[in-house]
């Protein structure tokens, strides 16, 4: 009875492969962690996408590197957890629904805070299914069962809980100050959501008239409208030029208000005129500068970006044009006395893409120093957490170190609502800077509070501000496993094991992460971050919406497969941290490099499917480890563990791009392409049994151990080959994410076997990169010499010898000492004259031995043991001096030594027959490799096709050369330019010196 042998198909489909093992490993709940299962625990929590997002390059390249190390740890029999979820995204989703609601001729507050949030609750319904389903589609192994969104009802209660915490331990307060005002969206921003952007402005110069008639000082600024809020000026009291000054007052102009000049060490002499004016409530300087001088602070801006009534007649206008119209002012009256081209930094909102206003705003704060602090003892005592690439560390510590007060309000509707609530009782109704509040964990306990507080007839309201984004994402890696309750989840899988995540929000996400963690559990959330660079443009540019120079990820998958774009990303990361380039032609919208990866793929699928059918429909299991014998088996399983040690200590040490490379070098180059050639002709049926047998259990065991080390790269196709090498029920398959991942056994490592392979491998590759330069086809066999001084390289070419004859389609092989060889092709003349010295000695040496003989033979016994003597030394001298050309130029040299002009020279081109011949030569360290052309190619073709290929490099030698011998080329071109010049030309140049070395071979 014949076996059924599985097969895969002829051609590897990505998009079928790919979209089915995603269904099942979903359907099947395959990624599903149990707190319950035992080992040792390995959670990642994602850094959430935000509900608003589409999946970009950025997304695929982290999500890649996460789902490589979360499935490489599940495969090392780990329990895994890798936790998906969204963040609400407040001003982005606020934004976008005001804009729609703009576009209908509405407001939010016409629509009313309820309604306002059906609408956003709805369009996240519709909407946030687009980035999950994305991800799903790069196959992440993420637990679906417990995916999180930051304004679901568990997450919501957490942040209740740490601001009530944080108000009760005095950590949070509402104060008056210096907040980043977005004008767009309506809202105090944070210091990390300001994007500072260098522009081309203008410093505009002043004159503010002192008030007692007896001059001028002259003041610089970069926005002129803010001189309406403008309460005094500085000067530096050590300034020699001013410091007469300080106590005098100068009139505003335009609003004629009496303000002060002030001595203050903060201003810079060197600055300007060194005179600066004081806008205490719009400049975070000045605001400092106002507190300690006791300034009044005069708001002269609304929140939409207008001049209010403290601006007087620009009142209502918006802030850039009331910055013309107070210039065009000051100039007719006088007070304007230049205007510069000045480029400096403005900060813009990251969110709302307009400048920043400094705006004074009572606002909830934390007090940041405490947790900070905290966070640095861990850092400092624990080094918790680790971050690979180490340098990161200091970015972080110093980032801790200076940070100020967090504003954490926003002035939005969609988010978790502050709780506090207002007795607006006590201010007529009206929430003010100076109304009362209660903070509370719901409105049942702000109610009872305030009752006990300020009576039965007391009227709350609760504060309309949402809270920072951030402050919910802080608590992200305790408050998705379940914080503040102690659930088994969060018993068993927190601290986290890796943050995976860019160094952009090194600010705004880990610290806060850090902090909120520290103080809320007494640990950190993680115990390494693992940074990672950014996916640079086929230009080495970073990719944004502003440039437009993306990539759709997407657009690659539908055109490669996933594994192919996931591999590639990997792949290019030359080191933790850094940045990597994807090649990319925008006119074709194809890549080189992921194409790459997509031949990879289909290279893999076509060896496993000559194995599979192969293996006479039977499995690994089924045939049983290999008791490897053959030079050639050994050398296999000897590479395939030296990979597995080797990948499994890259990916430990977080090095993914050095062992998907590794592995790539492996299967391609070890198994694929020699391996398999090596054994085919063991695979006949006609073929030893014992031997095909050892073919047989190598291939599937090999092939196995690739698919479980390759999975965490490339999990669709790696699931794929398995489960048909494997033949696993379709009723209750397993699945390869659940396999173990091969372990190392160092006894099958032969790094001296490993070693001489390489020396027959590359034997093989130049005899067949020789075959290909002098146009020998493919199914024509050539004879070949290797010649070597070294005894143990002559050992492993024999030993090699048919492999070489093989896969090199060698007919005769030769394998000999350089030296020999050199001695057997010296001038002919001269060996002639070597062998007649040897035989003249010869006869000499005989004939005195006859005579000595016949004289001793006469003397009883000692004639017979002379005999023997002579017999035996006769033996003895032909052994050591006549049996081998080397032996025998030794001993002519004995007797006629050699001048130096006299030593034979080997010619260029002999064999071992020491007749020249035309042939190709090729090295290979220190063995060279001589293949006969006569009879073989049609030696007159070769040359003219030589010939023709170095006039054309001899040709490109010349242009170059003339071209930068040109002064006027290299001063006036680029750089680049000119280094691509001079590259090209030491190519041509090499490339014409081979061509040369080809002819002369060939006379």
């Amino acid at each position: 009875m014949t076996a059924t042998i599985p097969n895969l198909p002829s051609l590897y489909d990505p998009f079928s492969t790919e979209a089915k093992w995603q269904k099942f490993w979903e359907d099947n709940q395959v990624y599903k962690a149990d707190p319950n299962q035992g080992g040792e625990p390995y959670c990642i929590v994602i850094p959430p996408p935000n509900v608003t997002g589409s999946l970009h390059m950025g997304h695929a390249f982290e999500s890649a590197l996460i789902d490589t190390l979360v499935r490489y740890h599940r495969m090392q029999g780990r329990n895994t957890l890798w936790l998906p979820g969204t963040d609400h995204a407040s001003i982005a989703v606020h934004t976008m629904l005001e804009k729609q609601l703009k576009k209908e001729g509405k407001t939010r507050y016409e629509l009313g805070r309820e309604k306002f949030l059906e609408r956003a609750w709805q369009w996240k319904a519709e909407s946030e299914g687009t980035i999950l389903n994305q991800l799903r589609r790069l196959g992440v192994s993420v637990d679906w069962s417990r995916e999180r969104f930051t304004l679901d009802e568990g997450l919501s209660k957490a942040v209740v809980e740490a601001f009530t915490r944080l108000y009760e331990e005095g950590l949070i307060y509402r104060g008056e100050y210096l907040v980043n005002w977005c004008p767009a969206s309506g809202s105090a921003v944070s210091d990390v959501e300001v994007e500072n952007q260098e522009v081309n402005g203008n410093l505009w110069h002043f004159r503010y008239p002192l008030t007692d008639g007896s001059g001028f000082v002259e003041v610089a600024t970069t926005r002129p409208e803010t001189m309406l809020g403008d309460t005094a000026v500085a000067v530096n009291p050590n300034d020699d030029r001013y410091k007469h000054l300080i106590g005098k007052t100068v009139t505003l102009p335009i609003l004629h208000r009496e303000i002060p000049i002030i001595g203050d060490e903060y201003v810079d002499p060197t600055f300007g005129t060194g005179c600066v004016k004081i806008t205490p409530a719009h400049d975070p300087n000045d605001f400092d500068m106002g507190k300690r001088h006791n300034l009044p602070f005069i708001n002269i801006m609304n929140k939409d970006g207008t001049l209010n009534a403290n601006a007087g007649e620009f009142q209502g206008q918006d802030r850039f044009v009331a910055r013309k119209n107070v210039v065009s002012r000051l100039e007719a009256d006088g007070f304007l006395v230049k205007i510069e081209d000045y480029k400096h930094t403005v900060p813009y909102s990251d969110r709302g893409k307009v400048p920043i206003e400094p705006l004074l705003s009572t606002q909830w704060f934390v007090k940041i120093r405490p947790l900070a602090d905290n966070t640095l003892e861990f850092l400092d005592q624990q080094t918790s957490p680790e971050f690979v690439p180490q340098r990161w560390t200091k970015v972080y510590r110093d980032w801790l170190v200076k940070l100020t007060d967090w504003c954490i309000s926003r002035q939005l509707w969609w988010g978790h609502q502050i709780p506090a609530w207002y007795a607006i009782s006590e201010t007529d109704g009206q929430i003010t800077d100076n109304t009362p509040f209660i903070v509370a964990k719901s409105e049942t306990e702000a109610w009872e509070k305030a009752k006990s507080q300020f009576g039965e007839n007391v009227k709350l309201e609760q504060d309309p501000d949402v809270l920072d984004t951030w402050f919910s994402s802080g608590l992200w890696p305790f408050s998705t496993l379940g914080w503040p309750e102690q659930t088994q989840d969060l018993a068993t899988y927190y601290p986290t094991t890796t943050l995976v995540t860019g160094f952009d929000i090194i600010f705004f996400w880990v610290a806060r992460m850090t902090m909120m963690a520290g103080h809320f559990t007494q640990q950190m959330p993680f115990q390494t971050v693992y940074i990672h660079g950014l996916v640079l443009d086929e230009k080495g540019q970073k990719m944004s919406k502003t440039k437009g120079n993306g990539i759709d990820p997407l657009l690659l998958i539908d055109k490669y497969g996933t594994d192919a774009l996931r591999y590639t990303l990997i792949r290019e990361v030359a080191g933790a941290g850094q940045d990597i380039r994807l090649e990319y032609d925008r006119k074709k919208d194809e890549s080189a490099s992921v194409e790459a990866s997509r031949n990879f793929a289909n290279k893999l699928w076509n060896a496993a499917r000559f194995v599979m059918m192969n293996l006479d429909g039977q499995t690994p299991q089924q045939l049983g480890n290999p008791v490897a014998t053959e030079l050639s088996d050994r050398w296999i399983i000897s590479r395939y563990h030296q990979v597995i040690k080797q990948t499994t200590n890259y990916i430990d040490n977080y090095g993914l791009g050095e062992a998907a490379k590794g592995l790539y070098e492996f299967i391609w180059g070890d198994f694929c392409d020699q391996y398999i050639e090596l054994v085919k002709s063991r695979l006949q049926a006609d073929a030893d049994p014992v031997s095909r047998r050892v073919a047989q259990q190598t291939l599937g065991y090999i092939l196995e151990g690739i698919m479980k080390l390759l999975h965490p790269f490339m999990p669709h196709i790696t699931e794929e080959i398995w489960q048909t090498l494997t033949q696993q029920s379709t009723d209750s398959p397993q699945t390869l994410p659940l396999q173990i991942y091969p372990q190392v056994d160092a006894n099958l490592i032969d790094s001296g076997l490993e070693e001489q392979f390489e020396l027959l491998i590359a034997t093989i590759r130049t005899i067949r990169n020789l075959r290909a330069e002098a146009d020998i086809k493919p199914g024509v066999k050539v004879t070949a010499n290797l010649q070597t001084e070294s005894q143990k390289e002559r050992e492993i070419l024999t030993a090699g010898q048919d492999y070489i004859k093989d896969l090199a389609k060698v007919e005769t092989l030769t394998i000999t000492d350089k030296q020999e060889n050199q001695t057997v092709a010296a001038k002919k003349p001269q060996r002639g004259l070597k062998t007649i010295g040897l035989i003249i000695v010869a006869i000499v040496f005989g004939r005195v031995g006859l005579a000595a003989g016949n004289a001793i033979d006469d003397i009883p016994i000692v004639g017979t043991f002379f005999e023997l003597v002579g017999f035996s030394y006769t033996a003895w001298f032909v052994s050591q001096n006549l049996l081998t050309a080397q032996a025998r130029q030794k001993l002519w040299n004995r007797f006629f030594p050699q001048t130096e002009l006299e030593q034979p020279q080997e010619p260029e081109n002999a064999m071992p027959d020491g007749k020249p011949q035309s042939v190709y030569a090729g090295v290979i360290g220190t063995i060279q490799v001589l293949i006969p052309l006569s009879g073989v190619v049609d030696i007159e073709v070769v040359r003219a096709k030589l010939e023709k290929s170095l006039s054309k490099a001899e040709a490109e030698v010349q242009s170059l050369s003339t071209r930068l011998n040109n002064p006027s080329f290299v001063d006036r071109a680029r750089a680049d330019v000119v280094q691509g010049a001079r590259d090209a030309l030491a190519e041509a140049q090499k490339q014409a010196e081979i061509l040369r070395e080809r002819l002369k071979g060939l006379s």
